[in-house]
Parts: C-alpha cells; structure tokens; sequence
C-alpha cells in the first residue's frame, strides 16, 4: 500500500488519454477483482472477500464488478452490498467508496452511469457510498482543520449526481466521519498526553497482562462489549481467519496485590518521614506534601482490599478487550470495551498501549477507529476523544456519505417514511 499521506493527499494521478473508449460493466470473479484491488490505492477491509463474505452471513448479497473498456482492462470497481428495502426495491452500498480515480469526472461520470443501467433490471433505487477519502486534517490538540484539494471532490460527486448526506460531528453515519490514526513507527509513550502516560503508567503495577485469544473466549469479550453480539463477532472471527486478533487484558489479582502492597509499605515509610519533618517545621508545603501522602496510602488500601475481594471471586479475569483486523500495512481496531465496574484498573490505557507495542514493528499505522468531530468541551463524547486523542494521532476527516440515487421517486419515499433512517440504524454495529 502507498504511504498514508500520499493516499489521502496526492491521491493518485492515474489519467486516461485519447478520446473515450467503449466500457461496460462487467460482473467480476474474486481473483479477478483482487488482483485489481492489489494496485489501488483505495483498497481496504471492507472491499475484500472477507467482508463480502462477512456482510453475506448478516443478510446482504454481493456482487464484484468492473468498469472494462475494449482491451478488456478493468479501469474501476467496486464490492457493491446490496438488500431488499420494502417488497420488490433494492438499494446498494460500495462500502468505503468504489475503486476509482475520483479525480477522472468522466471515468467517474461513466462508471456511475453504466452502474445504473447495470443494477436497472435489479430495481436498485440508489448505491451509498463513503469513500475512504480524508479532506482535512484536525490538529490532536488546537482542533484546527486544515483543508487538502480532496475537499472538492464533494463538489464532483454531486454535480455527477450524488447526493451528499448531512455531515455528522458524532456517529450517526455507517462510518465514523472523524477518525484517529497513530504513526507506529513513531509511536512513543513519551509522545502520550500526560493523562494518559500517568494513566498507562498506573495500571502497569496492576497485575495486567494482554494475551491473544481465541474463537472460545470472544464470549469473555462480549460480556465486556454486549453480549448479543457474539454470533456478530464469532462470524467475523471465522471469515476473516488468520486477518483477524483478539486481544485481551487480564488481572492477576495476586501479582496485583503483591505490587501494591510493595507501594503501600514504601508510602507508608515516606509518611512516617513527612510527619515528623512537619512536627518540626509547621510549614504549609509539608502539611500538603503529608496530606498528599495520606491520600495516595487511603487510595492504596482501597486497591488492596479490591484487589482481595477479586482474588476472592477469581485467580483472574478480563478487564478489557478489542477486536483488530490487520490489513496491508493497517491494523483497524474494530472494536474494544473494558470493564467499567472496575475502572480503577485503567485497563483501557493498558489495552491500547500495549495494541500500539504489539503491532508498531509489522504495521505502519493502527486506526483508532472513530472519534467525535464535536471537539468542544460540552461534547456528549469529550472523554472518548481525550482518551484516544492521548495517544498522539493523526486525526483525520473524510468526505461523509453519498446516494448514488437511481429511482428519485421511489428514494424520497423511503426518506420520507424513515426507512431509510431504520434500515442503517439497524445495520449498525
């Protein structure tokens, strides 16, 4: 895959020369399509065979096709998802976009056009799309946008026909608009927000430790995120095979309490210490210095005696969980969860730590997944953008959603009723 940047930025200058030639779509085998998908720039997890598949077992059917001139060389293509919507309509999803040269209007022009004479006798009322294509780049700390030429490809697409979706700041889309990426070849703990270094720091005397699971213990894993998503999970796990990780943290309450107890006695001779250094002086520096001991050995002994009651009810258990698919040179986390109940155990700022380590020597980039565009402090999703943002990423923004209409009449109908509105709802995971 290409450098990062140069995907989402220089994009890529492929041109077709001369006058028009003859294209048509044409239905493509699987090794036919990833051969194609091998040279793009745009190719990602969810424009291969295992999300085909994936989406196949949660009710949709699927279809690989290509846009093919006269030398019977694919020029475009794209996975294209699609369902019944009511009793005879269909509509169509290329999920993360189609695989083509955005910048090519008629490439663009033609592929939609033949698209829909394709899909006509389907009764398709429309294909969504949601390119994989950043048009800004959000500074991790100022949250200023800074814009890139990609931004007037949302112009393109709907002088061409698409109809561009509202722009969301939270995740009421398929994707998230707003997504977090760390460099893993930079990847530095000394680069984490202070938060989060005090945060990693702490739960490494905790007595956690990641391992990688396997298909039996996703149900550990769910009872973490929501346990009606197992049979979600344990299809994804089995179709994506060897592409796919479950990694989990667990506690060893006995190294925890062992660790712990160390710390105790340390503080409780440097409170000793302090005591009699403010009997002698009455100095306020030192009275805040020995009240700050006092509480760091209250929050001690509260550990301790937490740590004893799980030792109690088990030798250990997982505290936090994520699901990672590895793709070229990305690994996606799909999804993660930790236990809230306890939370004192930071075993989120351990889980993702300890993701960036375990993939930054085979990966270049690990995606966050989405965050909130709403950067304000008011935000319903202000702790979920500082933890992820604590870890230094590159922030990015994506062009959103498009229809691809095909039947207005029939697309305004099911707007107007909220159909559409349940049936991507529902889809959601």
């Amino acid at each position: 895959m290409c450098d990062i940047y140069k995907v989402y930025f220089l994009w890529y200058n492929v041109l077709f020369e001369g006058s028009m030639v003859i294209m048509e779509i044409k239905e493509l085998t699987i090794q036919t399509f990833l051969e194609f998908t091998k040279n793009s720039p745009l190719k990602n997890y969810m424009q291969s065979e295992e999300y085909a598949r994936f989406m196949g077992e949660n009710k949709y059917n699927y279809d690989y096709v290509g846009l093919v001139n006269q030398d019977n060389v694919i020029v475009a293509a794209s996975l294209i998802l699609w369902k019944k919507i009511g009793l005879n309509a269909k509509y169509g999803y290329a999920p993360k976009g189609f695989l083509i040269n955005y910048y090519d209007d008629a490439l663009v022009r033609t592929f939609t056009q033949k698209l829909k004479a394709f899909y006509a006798k389907k009764n398709m009322v429309f294909i969504k799309i949601n390119p994989e294509i950043v048009v800004s780049e959000v500074n991790n700390k100022t949250f200023e946008s800074r814009a890139n030429p990609n931004y007037n490809l949302k112009h393109n697409l709907q002088s061409l026909g698409f109809i561009k979706l509202k722009d969301n700041l939270y995740f009421e889309s398929i994707n998230p608009r707003f997504n977090a990426y760390v460099e893993l070849k930079n990847a530095r703990y000394e680069n984490y927000s202070k938060a989060n270094r005090n945060k990693v720091n702490n739960s490494k005397r905790k007595g956690l430790y990641l391992v990688k699971g396997a298909e039996d213990d996703l149900e550990e894993f769910c009872k973490l995120f929501d346990k009606n998503s197992l049979s979600y999970f344990k299809t994804m796990f089995n179709l994506f095979g060897s592409k796919i990780d479950l990694l989990l943290v667990r506690v060893s309450y006995e190294n925890f309490i062992k660790n712990t107890q160390n710390l105790y006695e340390q503080e409780l001779d440097k409170n000793g210490l302090y005591n009699e250094i403010l009997h002698r002086s009455h100095s306020e520096n030192d009275l805040h210095t020995k009240m700050a001991s006092d509480a760091k050995l209250s929050t001690l002994k509260n550990e301790i005696v937490k740590a004893t009651d799980g030792l109690r009810d088990h030798e250990d258990e997982v505290v936090a969980g994520a699901i990672v698919i590895r793709y070229e040179n990305r690994a996606h986390i799909i999804a993660s969860a930790f236990d809230r109940n306890n939370s004192y155990l930071n075993a989120n700022y351990f889980l993702y730590d300890a993701i960036i380590n375990n993939y930054k020597d085979d990966y270049e980039y690990l995606d966050l997944n989405g965050i909130s565009g709403d950067f304000k402090k008011s935000s319903p999703f202000k702790g979920l953008n500082k933890f992820k943002l604590g870890f230094n990423p590159k922030v990015y923004e994506y062009i959103g959603e498009f229809d691809l209409v095909f039947n207005r009449a029939a697309y305004e109908g099911y707007l107007a009723s909220g159909k559409l509105a349940m049936e991507f709802n529902k889809n959601k995971k």
